[in-house]
């Protein structure tokens, strides 16, 4: 009688059956994170709260601005506002006007939850069940790209609706269909997928929340403020501002373009660039480097 023992199934075979590392699970695993941490789902409400009272504020604003045009149109100037028509045409931003909130709030959702991983030792089980890293990353990024841009183009869209009611009264309101709104209200996503990519790849590369947080911010808000300090220094300041990630974020959501500005699609394709530019950076060094 035979004493063989039938062999162990091998790495290929119990990878065929489905039981092995792929990339579909590394999604997965990845949804399930971002997920299923209270804190993370509080602070996207925040961000989708923030955003629509943002744009509350601002379509008010806008039709105690109408009101009072009507009662002194001298006003106007005073205001920035020239004709009706002027004012019409500024009121289209309403829906993207929480965006800068937003973006500030997903920048450090998107620091922290990569960051993070780091901090508590957490990175060690990732890297043990996905050991390319490569996927991993890439996993983080776009599950955290893909929450980043629904909660823009929700936010956006809601923050029209809510504006309407306000706007009606001084025959302000505008449909879907107006110059660039519809547009705008898809692209505040776009623009906060990408500000959540660069938070990954922020996060990633310094392995710090606090320094990631602080870094990013830095790079979004306070950068554009020091370039605007120093734009007297020389000619060719205010021309390499444009292409700021804050800067092509603004064009990327704007429905009105200046002259000598970028439109939204050349927006889209600065910041783009930025993000992955930063997402190329983030996969080469971890590559390279220990957890």
């Amino acid at each position: 009688m035979s004493t063989a023992t039938a062999p162990a199934p091998s790495r290929r075979t119990a990878r065929t059956d489905g039981s092995g590392v792929n990339f579909a699970r590394v999604i997965r695993s990845e949804w399930i994170k971002v997920t299923t941490v209270p804190s993370t789902v509080i602070l996207l409400a925040t961000t989708l709260v923030v955003m629509v009272g943002i744009a509350a504020l601002v379509a008010w604003s806008w039709a105690v601005t109408a009101e009072m045009l009507a009662d002194d149109p001298t006003m106007g100037p005073a205001m920035g506002v020239g004709t009706g028509m002027d004012l019409q045409a500024m009121v289209y931003d309403t829906p993207a006007s929480g965006v800068l909130f937003g973006q500030l709030l997903i920048a450090a959702l998107a620091v922290v939850l990569v960051a993070s991983e780091y901090s508590t030792g957490m990175i060690r089980s990732t890297m043990v069940a996905v050991p390319t890293r490569t996927p991993a990353m890439l996993g983080k990024a776009i599950i955290i790209g893909v929450v980043a841009f629904g909660i823009g183009v929700v936010g956006a869209f809601a923050s029209y609706l809510i504006s309407q009611p306000l706007l009606a009264p001084e025959n302000l309101d505008f449909a879907l269909d107006a110059p660039g709104v519809l547009p705008s209200i898809i692209n505040t996503g776009t623009l906060l997928a990408a500000i959540a990519l660069m938070g990954v790849a922020t996060g990633s590369l310094l392995r710090s929340t606090a320094g990631g947080v602080v870094t990013i911010i830095g790079v979004l808000f306070v950068l554009p403020v020091i370039v605007q300090l120093v734009s007297g220094l020389a000619d060719w300041i205010p021309d390499a501002a444009r292409f700021l990630p804050s800067s092509a974020g603004t064009q990327l959501v704007a429905t009105q373009i200046g002259d000598g500005a970028l439109n939204q699609l050349e927006g889209g394709l600065v910041l783009g660039g930025w993000a992955v530019a930063l997402i190329l950076v983030a996969l080469i060094v971890n590559k390279r480097r220990d957890v």
